[in-house]
Formats: structure tokens, C-alpha cells, sequence
């Protein structure tokens, strides 16, 4: 299976190893990934401040980015991200009026994936060959659970790597 990491403009610029171990883990579970350079930011701190026809030429620019026959997914390490795609793409394409751009976001939105859920839910995995000794809590976050839908697939993650006694929910 071929997939394209989508990795976020914050994790690139401030946790650039959270895109390294991304890759890392999908390739040990027998993944071909691909890291398109063209990608940028995905236009959700533009959306969300009210500017969302300043997100337009973002979104654009993901479509060309990501638009490639040959990728079976697109995974995210980031549920708001892959929320920004999967909700706010839609609204935004619809109110540019530009009929190409709304049929190109309804062809790649569904192959956007966030990363645990990708995993548990795509993969059919929990056990990723992790293993992290210590105890844990785990703080689910807005997107990941309102507009992603992830549920358990962190924790399910957590589990699989030595102990669910050891992880805690927030």
C-alpha cells in the first residue's frame, strides 16, 4: 500500500521528528510512503480566523499536492488537520463557486486519514510492534473526537504496547 504523509505545517515547523517517526512507523508496518514537498500549511488557522478565502489558494495547493492515482491514503498525524479537510474543504470549495475545485475535494477528502485511526480502523492493527514502559494519560482532543470520530483508536494503540493497566483516560 502506498500512502502520502500529510505531515502539518506546525509539526514540520516545530516537531519536524513527529513527521520522522510517522514515516518510521508506517514504513515498519510495510508501507510505501511518500512525502510530497509541494505541501503547505492547510489553510485551518486562516478558515478558523474567519479569513476562509485566504484558505482557498491552501486548499488548491493540497489538491495539487495530494491529487496522485497511486496513493491508497493520505495520513495525518493530526486530527484537526485532517478535520480541516474532511469539514471545512467542502464549505469552502462550495462558497469559491469553483465547481473543479468542490469536485476535487469530494475525490480526495475520503482518502484523508488520521494517523491512529488509520491504523486501528484501515490496517486492522493495535499492536505496531511499540513498546513504552511507563505509565501514560491520554487527553483526547476536540477533532479527534467530534469531527474525526477516533474513539478508542489511541488507547487501543496505547494498549497494544505493553499494559492497558498503565493507561489512563483523561
Amino acid at each position: 500500500m502506498k500512502v502520502a504523509l500529510f505531515v502539518t505545517c506546525v509539526n514540520d515547523t516545530l516537531f519536524p521528528q513527529t513527521g520522522r517517526a510517522t514515516v518510521g512507523l508506517l514504513e515498519r508496518l510495510g508501507l510505501e510512503v511518500d512525502f510530497p514537498l509541494e505541501q503547505t500549511c492547510c489553510g485551518q488557522v486562516h478558515a478558523n480566523a474567519g479569513y476562509g478565502d485566504q484558505a482557498i489558494p491552501l486548499i488548491k495547493r493540497f489538491i495539487r499536492a495530494f491529487d496522485d492515482p497511486s496513493y491508497d491514503a493520505i495520513v495525518c498525524p493530526s486530527a484537526s488537520c485532517a478535520a480541516m479537510v474532511h469539514e471545512q474543504y467542502p464549505r469552502l470549495a462550495a462558497k469559491s463557486g469553483d465547481a473543479g475545485l468542490q469536485t476535487a475535494v469530494e475525490a480526495i477528502s475520503p482518502k484523508v486519514w488520521e494517523l491512529s485511526k488509520f491504523i486501528t480502523e484501515r490496517l486492522g492493527l493495535t499492536d505496531v510492534g511499540a513498546y513504552y514502559p511507563h505509565r501514560v494519560t491520554y487527553h483526547p482532543t476536540f477533532h479527534s473526537l467530534r469531527s474525526e470520530h477516533v474513539d478508542d483508536s489511541p488507547l487501543d494503540l496505547l494498549r497494544g504496547s505493553g499494559g492497558e493497566e498503565k493507561v489512563l483516560k483523561n
